[in-house]
């Protein structure tokens, strides 16, 4: 007779389970890469391009060394500098402001939507003054930003829309895939991500072929031919090892996608069974979109969120925050002049979220102990619903 799987923890991430069901088909792209001893661009990476500019349904992709430099690249192709601003969200990784920043330009936040942990359309134009050159929605955790309003106030300031989708391959809004809804899009690579490599990695994807050519000479210090610089750009490459990988697993993310939308369903089933509706906030998905979560994000409330992750932590299970300290409130861009209490959507999140372990591999029995010790923790506190104390 056989016994039941009973885990004793659960990884944040199982990069080594994905793996295993593609060996066989990496290790050999592996080696032909090390046999021709082509490592840096060449034809792994543009192949990689053109497929996926397919799958995002864009007119080209522009390969580069990671998702930081995806955001930089199409900023600096717009001659951003000095003077400009460009408008995005405090709740996101570091990349999205310091790719401002490092172009001289200043990053112009506005609060997040408290269901989605997206920009919140309604407050972007007032945010817009004369100096204003873009605008930067984040697809946070793998679910696309309400981009028909950004679109349109884009449009009405003629304003460069640059989806941050570094999280978000493969989602979609009202039928279209990301890295097809704004002017031009970015994309990571990270081994973390739903399309990770074995290293760094990014991609830029638009309609634009001007751009998408300016974007590709700036990857290459400004080159075009060899040895005639235009500018001074970036020495953003692709390797074409990591490109190699890419194309296999790009091969397998629907699938994983898929099955990354089942282990979400069947947490929300699970926290249901448990009756912690009430006590855990659990992440939504709007209508017409296509949510591929890149992270299962729950809000509980701020004063024992930490205690929670430790209680977790002593049962083995993996968690994380993001992102604990908001971009407006880092110390780099103290310059700005920013406060607590600027952006309380953004604060309160910060606060309040745990993510919990997510991929593809993850097994019922591994949810049933990460949702059954957070049972077990709130119950002991007597937590009656979310966030009560609040009301206190």
């Amino acid at each position: 007779m056989a016994v039941p799987y009973e885990p004793t923890g659960v990884p944040a991430l199982n990069l080594r389970a994905q793996y295993r069901t593609i060996r066989d088909e990496i290790e050999p792209v592996v080696r032909e890469v090390l046999e021709t001893q082509g490592f840096v661009m060449g034809p792994e990476v543009s192949s990689l391009e053109s497929e996926i500019a397919e799958y995002c349904g864009a007119a080209h992709a522009v390969g580069c060394a990671s998702g930081t430099d995806a955001l930089l690249l199409p900023l600096m192709a717009i001659d951003l500098g000095a003077g400009d601003e460009v408008i995005t969200s405090p709740y996101t990784f570091f990349a999205t402001g310091g790719s401002i920043w490092r172009t001289g330009a200043r990053p112009v936040f506005v609060d997040i939507e408290p269901d989605t942990f997206n920009i919140d359309p309604a407050k972007i134009e007032a945010a817009i003054t004369p100096r204003t050159k873009a605008i930067i929605p984040v697809h946070l955790y793998g679910q696309a930003a309400d981009m028909n309003p950004i679109r349109e106030i884009a449009e009405r300031h003629n304003l460069m829309v640059l989806e941050d989708a570094a999280q978000a391959i493969g989602a979609a809004y009202e039928g279209r895939r990301t890295g097809t809804l704004g002017t031009v899009a970015a994309f990571s690579f990270y081994p973390s991500k739903n399309l990770g490599g074995f290293g760094d990695g990014g991609m830029v994807a638009t309609d634009d072929p001007v751009l998408a050519r300016r974007i590709a000479r700036l990857r290459v210090h400004g080159m075009e031919p060899k040895y005639h610089h235009h500018e001074v750009g970036l020495n953003s490459r692709l390797d074409a090892l990591q490109a190699a990988v890419l194309r296999v697993k790009l091969r397998h993310l629907d699938e994983w996608t898929t099955a990354r939308r089942e282990v979400a369903d069947r947490y929300r089933s699970l926290f249901a069974a448990h009756g912690l509706e009430e006590m855990v906030g659990l992440p939504i998905e709007r209508p017409g979109n296509y949510h591929v979560y890149n992270q299962f994000v729950v809000r509980v409330p701020a004063t024992i969120r930490d205690e929670m992750r430790q209680r977790m932590s002593d049962r083995k299970i993996g968690t994380e925050i993001y992102y604990p300290i908001p971009l407006h409130l880092q110390p780099c861009f103290a310059s700005l002049g920013h406060k607590h209490g600027d952006f309380p959507q953004t604060e309160a999140a910060a606060r309040e979220t745990i993510a919990l372990p997510i991929y593809p591999e993850l097994t019922e029995s591994e949810q049933r102990l990460v949702v059954g010790t957070m049972q077990q923790f709130l119950h002991e506190r007597a937590y009656p619903s979310l966030f009560s104390d609040r009301a206190a």
